[in-house]
């Protein structure tokens, strides 16, 4: 039986018992995991760690059959929120046609190189040449520079996102361009994801991959932070955490209701996505040490090592004052020369951070498990009983899932505030 063959058929089964001394082998190990993964679609590596424990996959078994599995494209990888996670990607899909655009040749070829032999890529080093062949060709994906001769990669992006006929294609700008602003125009403009150079060609790749080829729901680098399932079992961890080392805190957004209500719904989220990447960056500052969840709303939850935690939160909010006037600026304000605060908003956009103590914490869920309903089970929480522990009851906005996508909800009493 060829490989492929025997994952779909193992995806099927799962072995649930384990006797004596006995020990997995490869190709057994190989089984259960893409089942594991398979059940659930995506998985972490502590729970899919914690399963090979409790059945008989030795460490070296399981570093093995993760690598022949992503090798074979199986499964893909990528950390997210400081959590490393396992999608399941789908088979029997037709090749999907990749572009990358960059007028630096060593670093085209890089590029071609690190996201691998299972896309059909075309390299394309001139903007205006890449312009017309995206909207000839309509390309699955696309890698884009900034600074390229012709047609600049911002442009292309926006040419991209507005077309009806291109919308659905995935941009993921690499760029060695102030990161400051532009990623927040890339962004603004539709980009997926901006990578800055010098690019991880692991990060690429898996980025790449998981876009085009995660089974189920279409990757969303925002809502795949971890879910409320991982910032439940981050929470029952601090509340055992016997060190003082360790800090758990709320990240709020302020004044993005505000902001999405004068703005819109999209400027929003814009904001939003801009902030979620910034978070990734400086979590992998740490050494992807630090966990960062999304609370569906204008809240991430930060935790971790004290030094750690600071560092991130230190360093986004740095970053984010520096973006904040290209905000203003792409919404016809020009705070350099005017001041934001001379705008007259109910509440300029501004992070902030809330350390949680464990005593409040505890009290807290003591509350919430006081009301969980029979039969829950208790470490398992849903956003609204997350939210009330970490002191986010007053949600202004809301995340919002169909099948059109995602979407940001300002509250009623926002809106009329702002009429």
């Amino acid at each position: 039986m060829r490989k492929k063959e025997y994952y779909t058929f193992a995806a099927h089964f799962i072995l649930t018992t384990v006797s004596g001394d006995y020990m997995a082998t490869l190709e057994e190990a190989e089984a259960d995991i893409i089942a594991l993964v398979n059940d659930k679609q995506e998985v972490t590596f502590s729970e899919i760690n914690g399963y090979a424990n409790s059945n008989g996959i030795e460490p070296e078994v399981l570093k093995r059959s993760l690598s022949e599995l992503e090798k074979a494209n199986a499964i893909a990888a990528r950390s997210t929120g400081g959590i490393l996670t396992y999608y399941m990607l789908q088979e029997g899909q037709p090749i999907k046609r990749v572009f990358i655009v960059e007028d630096d040749k060593n670093i085209n070829k890089l590029m071609a190189l690190s996201i691998g032999k299972s896309f059909d890529i075309l390299q394309i080093y001139d903007g205006s040449e890449a312009l017309e062949r995206i909207k000839y060709e309509k390309p699955d994906l696309v890698i884009l520079d900034l600074m390229l001769p012709g047609v600049d990669g911002l442009t292309i992006c926006q040419e991209i996102k507005t077309n009806a006929n291109l919308k659905d294609t995935i941009v993921i700008i690499v760029s060695a361009l102030d990161a400051t602003s532009n990623r927040f125009k890339g962004i603004k403009y539709g980009a997926d994801y901006y990578i800055k150079k010098p690019f991880d060609p692991e990060e690429l790749r898996g980025l790449v991959t998981i876009f085009l080829k995660k089974k189920g729901k279409k990757f969303d680098p925002l809502i795949d932070l971890p879910n409320a399932e991982r910032i439940s079992e981050e929470l029952e961890s601090a509340i055992k955490a016997p060190s003082e080392d360790y800090e758990i805190g709320k990240l709020k957004l302020e004044g993005l209701a505000d902001f999405a209500s004068r703005f819109g719904n999209e400027a929003g989220m814009t904001i939003l996505r801009l902030v979620s990447q910034l978070l990734q960056d400086k979590i992998k500052e740490t050494g992807d040490s630090t966990f960062v969840g999304f609370l569906d709303g204008d809240d991430f939850m930060v935790a971790g090592t004290r030094t750690n935690v600071e560092k991130v939160v230190d360093g986004i909010r740095s970053e984010f004052s520096a973006v904040e006037q290209f905000v203003y600026q792409s919404e016809g304000y020009k705070p350099i020369e005017q001041g934001i605060e001379n705008f007259g908003f109910a509440s300029q956009l501004s992070l902030l951070f809330n350390e949680i103590r464990k005593d409040q914490l505890i009290e807290r869920r003591a509350e919430v498990l006081k009301n969980k309903p029979a039969g829950r089970d208790i470490g398992s929480y849903t956003y609204e009983e997350l939210r009330h522990m970490l002191g986010s009851d007053n949600l202004d906005i809301s995340i919002k899932r169909d099948t059109n996508g995602v979407r940001l909800s300002v509250g009623k009493s926002v809106e009329k505030k702002e009429k």
